[in-house]
């Protein structure tokens, strides 16, 4: 099947028949601003203008169609009218191709396109009039007169005639899909068989239309199944649907709910054929199957559903005696069962997929028995198949299917039988809000009179129900109700041939009142079986009256919609019956679902085909993951079913062929399943899993678990470490008490953050001065009903205390932090306070054992607080406990050795490819042989070394963590379940990266520019503090004092030193004078980044490996450039700071000063040393004379242009000019931008964070003469 044809021409055809049915309506004067009243009137015609200014005249019949109109479009305005027109015809053209394909038409000629290959013109057109449709003789006439023309405009005319009156005349035999004559939407008709842009065209061509075969009901697939009519009438529903599905989920995206109009859109989803059969074989076939068994226990259902042919039967699980004692008695019921008696409904049919299904299996049956399959499709559309949907246009389709099927069984369906029509018993919802209450006292005047009140009450009863009834669809709760007394009460009508204002209308009141009538008896009858592939919409998308509605009657299932679908099927199956379903699969485990798996535990889960993601070949991704099932009403205790988890296979044909092979199948006692906290529906799970859930302690019997700190305001509150002063965070603090005493403002702040085990991500400091004062008040203030803060600040008694952590979000596998005493927690990263024993929780929550318990207790978003203390706990004997608590230690060091190896660790020390820390200075050979090391040292061999290192960290951690896993593993029992092997993806540790560790190195080296580190001592060294209280430059001969107390120095002038512990140190490797660093894509400075970076390598590795050291660093960046340094500068011109603004998540400690996309100006600030002066010093220090030295360059350009006779040279200095041309065009508008701040010597808190702080330096306004004043940012966006 072509679906990328259907789903081309099904979009295309929805775009131009509303483009065509909008210019249609504005050549009769309607548009979507007005529907203009007549220029002029005559005794039989009106004339209109159009909305091109021209006139148009229009007859008494057409006048009257376009009133209808306009009628319409009062009531439910422009556009809803053009969609409505529009699917209409989409759906006619659609009908017709596929009767004419498959020899359905009466007149047995084709419509739309020509028997004959090649021929364009259909054989309606060429045959007209001889064809068997019921023309008049001005029809006639007209026929002729039109071929005689012979133009390609009287061909379309002829064609649109023809095609209407078909149209009309199918009305005969497919009335729900046909109107009557004379229906408005002639009136907005516009289609062509000659023009190739043309719908016609574009479904009939043979090169890239949608393939006859596609449309016919014998075609098969590679199964040998047929599959024309099932697929190609759900595909082009569901690909009509497609843009306005996209506009929809836009809309909500926007907090614009989804509308009654826009449901179906938003929820259609056409269901796989297996998927189908399965639900229906399993259900209505079950039915059939059960009702032999009562005749005969000796029938095998498996040989049975073979000899119908019904592939995806499962057959009941073998249960205990008892068991089957109980089951024989529910087959019972089914003893006397006829073909006839077995009521089936889909309440959400869409365009019949489900319904057609039945009406195989159903064919099935009935054949078995004697039946012909001619009398057998009458008997099934009379009594068996029923349908619902929100969506009039799905119900025109689902009806049409019908029909169809029965046609292909019956080649006399459409004439009926006994003088009566098929009819199916497929409607679309409807609505009571239009009819006239006031005609009821017209109806049922001759029944007696008790009856006649009765039936009032009762269609009273109905309109109150009804009311907005396609808000709500088939969730609507309907009382039973004497039906044929209804039936007979409508029928009634009282109008004596008089029309007179009480009875004016009444007609049309009377077919509401059928329509209704009928509706209602769907959705209030019970069935045998209930099938169907519901809406998927959460209570977040659903509109105000939606929602109400779902609140006040399906409390337990509010959630989603398909919930709500779930208990609804429930209540309209038979006791015994049977509901089949594809959902999605969050009812099995999600806490929000509780309460309706407690009442779906009232029922028996007879199988599941549990899906998972991918299911729907149309859907990529684990948006919607979905499972099958089957379930009777009825409650068996030790009941047990079977399973086929089908999750594994990544394509809707995978998971099909595992359900075939019965490949991951389970049968599992459906009592086992209350076992498990929150009653999750834990098929997959052994009697070992179930013993420890029911035998065993929990967390909650060996400590607690509590929600941390919710600030209330991030913004205002909450800081990344590096952002605010260093000699500001309050690192060590034992309660909340000592925050009274301390001067500090911000405190470390334990988040949640990504997977990550045995060491947390230390990345957050909080502002908790005071014990949290402001934070308090804050909270108070925004939550006034609140009489202490404890809701949001809570648990205090425990911060600063040590304990375990992880992330409450669940978007991943759990993982355990250990965290030391010193910290407050998050609301996001809870903590579990051990009363003994920590480290063997610790390493206990870190293997797969522990997974496998809160996998199940924890389905959702969350690790919550509530759920993980119901995870089992087995007390561990004392030779495990010390072997366990060494992996822990172990695994928690070196865990804390990789998150420090990075400088966004506030315990970072040096970077790892610095050989006097690690690296080339440990190795053997360098500690025998120090004198030649200036001369030896690379960063390639530091690198192997660090990379070494890493790989046997990770190598490590990765065997303690199997070590863990197979000791737990042990306790627990559960050999058969897990095994102890760990994926690399889940070790987390990082091991060696080339190009990230090079780039990191320049990073550290740009930090030893700006004094934020040193070569000569460990840690942070200027971070928030005084540069001097650091750092001094020796202005002339002096002794030093050193600090603590360490002995004087005498230093020589000129160079920078370093204030240690032992007293004053002349500085390795000098910080920048006056905190400015360029970067120019020329060295035009003495202190230009380029430069200061070959210096610090040659500084850290010495000068004989200087060349190759910056050529493995210009390697390892892969920037273009043709040399190393050439490559490290196009680095920090167009890289450096995207890699830092990565790195330090858009809160960059180093600012970019950047006069935009020519490159005319950069230049770095460290924002720890920043002061009212340093925009200044930018200016006039470095801008201006940038400025000229690239006015000089500029000019030495120019005179090799005028002097040079070398078409190379002069050709390389015109480019030159120009880019100096547009450098100094940016630069001068930055400098007018630059000297406005610059006079401003603004001065900022760290505490206000980088955000706040760096906003102050963007958007200044530069004016233009003549022009709007331009918005400059001296600094780089933080996009």
């Amino acid at each position: 099947m072509n679906k990328a044809a259907i789903k081309r021409f099904a979009i295309e055809a929805r775009n131009k028949l509303r483009n065509s049915v909008t210019d249609k309506a504005g050549m009769l004067g309607i548009t979507p601003e007005e529907c203009s009243g007549p220029v002029t009137t005559g005794p039989d015609f009106k004339v209109y203008q159009t909305a091109a200014g021209t006139e148009v005249t229009l007859n008494k019949s057409q006048c009257e169609l376009r009133k209808k109109l306009v009628d319409k479009i009062a009531e439910r305005g422009f556009d809803a009218v053009v969609e409505e027109v529009a699917y209409t015809w989409f759906n006619r053209i659609c009908a017709i191709r596929f009767m004419e394909v498959n020899d359905y038409l009466p007149s047995r000629v084709r419509v739309l396109s020509s028997e004959k290959d090649g021929k364009n013109e259909p054989d309606l057109v060429t045959m007209a009039p001889d064809v068997d449709l019921p023309f008049t003789e001005e029809e006639r006439e007209k026929i002729y007169d039109l071929k005689m023309k012979g133009t390609t405009a009287a061909s379309d005319e002829l064609f649109q005639k023809l095609f209407i009156k078909q149209c009309n005349a199918l009305h005969e035999i497919l009335p729900e899909l046909f109107e009557e004559t004379q229906d408005y939407t002639e009136l907005l008709l516009d289609i062509s068989y000659a023009n190739k842009d043309d719908v016609i065209y574009m479904l009939v061509n043979q090169d890239d239309g949608i393939p006859e075969a596609d449309f016919n009901v014998t075609s098969v697939n590679e199964q040998g199944e047929v599959t024309g009519q099932v697929e190609i009438i759900g595909w082009l529903y569901q690909y009509y649907n497609t843009e306005l599905k996209d506009d929809t989920f836009a809309k909500l995206k926007k907090n614009i709910k989804i509308t009654k109009e826009r449901i179906p859109a938003a929820t259609q989803l056409f269901t796989p054929d297996w998927i189908v059969r399965y639900m229906v074989e399993n259900s209505v076939g079950r039915i059939w199957i059960d009702h032999l068994r009562a005749l005969d226990p000796s029938v095998n259902e498996k040989e049975t559903a073979e000899k119908f042919g019904w592939k995806y039967y499962l057959p009941e699980a073998k249960q205990e005696e008892s068991v089957n004692v109980k089951l024989a008695e529910i087959r019972s019921n089914y003893k006397d069962l006829k073909p006839t008696d077995i009521l089936c409904i889909d309440p959400c049919m869409g365009s019949g997929h489900i319904l057609i299904t039945m009406f195989d299996v159903l064919m099935d049956i009935y054949t078995s028995t004697g039946y012909s399959e001619r009398e057998a499709a009458f008997e099934i559309v009379e009594h068996n198949i029923h349908g619902l949907d929100i969506d009039q246009r799905a119900y025109q389709l689902a009806y049409f299917a019908v029909m169809m099927k029965g046609r292909g069984y019956n080649r006399r369906f459409f004439r009926g039988r006994d003088d009566v029509k098929p009819m199916p018993k497929v409607y679309a919802i409807a609505e009571s809000n239009d009819i006239s209450r006031s005609h009821l006292s017209l109806f049922g005047q001759s029944m007696e009179a008790k009856r006649g009140e009765t039936a009032k009450e009762q269609m009273e009863y109905l309109l109150d129900t009804f009311k907005d009834g396609r808000e709500y669809g088939s969730i609507l709760n309907v009382e039973e109700c004497d039906w044929k007394l209804l039936q007979e009460y409508v029928e009634d009508l009282d109008a004596d041939g008089q029309i007179t204002f009480e009875s004016y209308g009444s007609e049309e009141t009377q077919k509401s009142l059928r329509l209704l009538i009928k509706v209602a008896k769907n959705l209030g009858q019970k069935y045998d079986a209930v099938v169907t592939n519901p809406p998927y919409m959460g209570a977040s998308g659903m509109g105000a009256k939606l929602s109400k509605y779902v609140k006040d009657n399906f409390t337990d299932s509010k959630s989603d919609l398909f919930a709500v679908f779930i208990e609804k099927c429930g209540q309209m199956a038979k006791k015994n019956g049977y509901q089949a379903m594809i959902t999605q699969h969050a009812w099995m485990f999600l806490s929000s679902f509780e309460k309706l798996r407690g009442k779906l535990s009232m029922l028996d889960i007879v199988n599941m085909a549990h899906l998972g993601a991918r299911a729907f070949e149309e859907i990529g991704g684990e948006v919607v993951q979905t499972t099958g099932f089957v379930m009777r009403k009825s409650r068996e205790n030790g009941y047990k079913g079977v399973y086929c988890r089908l999750i594994e296979p990544t394509s809707q044909k995978g998971k099909e062929e595992m359900f075939l092979a019965g490949d991951n199948q389970y049968e599992a006692v459906q009592d086992n399943f209350e076992k498990i906290p929150g009653d999750i529906i834990g098929y997959q799970l052994s009697n070992r899993v179930f013993d420890i859930f029911t035998v065993e302690k929990k967390l909650q019997n060996i400590g607690s678990a509590k929600q941390g700190l919710a600030t209330s305001d991030n913004n205002r509150f909450l800081r990344i470490w590096y952002e605010v002063a260093n000699i500001n965070i309050g690192y060590g603090l034992k309660s909340c008490e000592d925050t009274l005493e301390c001067k500090k403002n911000w405190f470390p702040y334990i988040k949640g953050g990504s997977y990550r085990r045995w060491y947390p991500s230390k990345e957050y400091v909080v502002n908790y001065s005071q014990n949290g004062r402001a934070i308090k008040q804050s909270v108070l203030r925004k939550y006034p009903y609140l009489k202490t803060p404890d809701f949001v600040v809570k648990n205090t008694n425990t911060y600063f205390k040590a304990g375990i952590t992880w992330s409450d979000v669940a978007t991943g596998k759990f993982s355990a932090r250990w965290v030391d005493s010193g910290y407050i927690y998050a609301d996001a990263g809870p903590m579990f306070f051990c009363e003994r024993e920590p480290e063997v929780l610790l390493g206990y929550m870190n293997t797969n054992v522990f997974q496998l318990f809160c996998s199940l207790i924890c389905q959702g978003m969350h690790y919550s607080t509530g759920q993980i203390p119901k995870v089992p706990y087995i007390e561990i004997i004392e030779d495990n406990v010390n072997i366990i608590k060494k992996y822990v230690e172990h695994n928690v060091k070196e865990s804390k050795e990789d998150w420090d190896s990075f400088e966004t660790s506030w315990d970072f020390r040096c970077h790892p490819l610095i050989p006097n820390i690690r690296g080339a200075w440990d190795t053997e050979e360098m500690k025998i042989d120090t004198d030649n090391l200036p001369q030896r040292l690379y960063i390639e061999a530091c690198f192997d070394t660090w990379q070494e290192l890493c790989d046997n960290r990770f190598a490590q951690l990765k065997a303690n963590e199997e070590d863990l896993n197979r000791i737990f593993i042990d306790i627990y029992g559960l050999q058969n379940e897990l095994t102890p092997e760990v994926e690399d993806k889940d070790v987390t540790v990082r091991k060696a990266d080339l190009g990230r560790d090079i780039r990191s190195f320049i990073s550290y080296a740009v930090g030893c520019m700006f004094g934020r580190y040193s070569l000569d001592k460990d840690g942070l060294m200027v971070a928030g503090q005084p540069f001097e209280s650091i750092y001094f430059e020796a202005t002339a001969p002096r002794a030093g004092t050193g600090v603590a107390g360490a002995p004087g120095d005498c230093v020589p002038i000129g160079e920078f030193y370093i204030k240690t512990e032992d007293g004053t140190k002349q500085c390795t490797y000098n910080p920048d004078r006056d905190n400015i660093i360029p970067i120019t894509d020329e060295e035009y400075f003495s202190d230009d980044i380029v430069g200061r970076f070959v210096e610090f390598v040659e500084t850290v590795y010495g000068k004989d490996t200087l060349e190759k050291n910056l050529d493995f660093i210009a390697q390892a960046l892969g920037n273009k450039g043709n040399s190393s340094r050439e490559v490290i500068r196009n680095y920090f011109i167009k890289d450096f700071y995207k890699d830092h603004l990565k790195v330090y998540q858009k809160r960059p400690i180093y600012w970019l000063f950047d006069s935009g996309k020519q490159n005319g100006f950069k230049a770095l600030i460290y924002m720890h040393r920043y002061d009212a002066d340093t925009v200044g010093r930018v200016r006039t220090d470095y801008l201006h004379r940038a400025q000229n030295y690239v006015e000089t360059a500029m000019k030495s350009a120019e005179y090799t242009i005028e002097n040079t006779t070398v078409a190379s040279e002069k050709s390389k200095a015109m480019k030159a000019v120009s880019k100096y041309t547009k450098q100094l065009a940016e630069m001068q508008t930055y400098d007018q931008a630059i000297a406005h701040v610059a006079n401003q010597r603004i001065e900022f808190d760290l505490d206000d964070g980088v955000k706040i702080n760096y906003a102050k330096f963007q958007g200044v306004e530069v004016a233009q003469e003549g022009k709007k004043a331009l918005k400059v940012d001296l600094l780089a966006n933080l996009k």
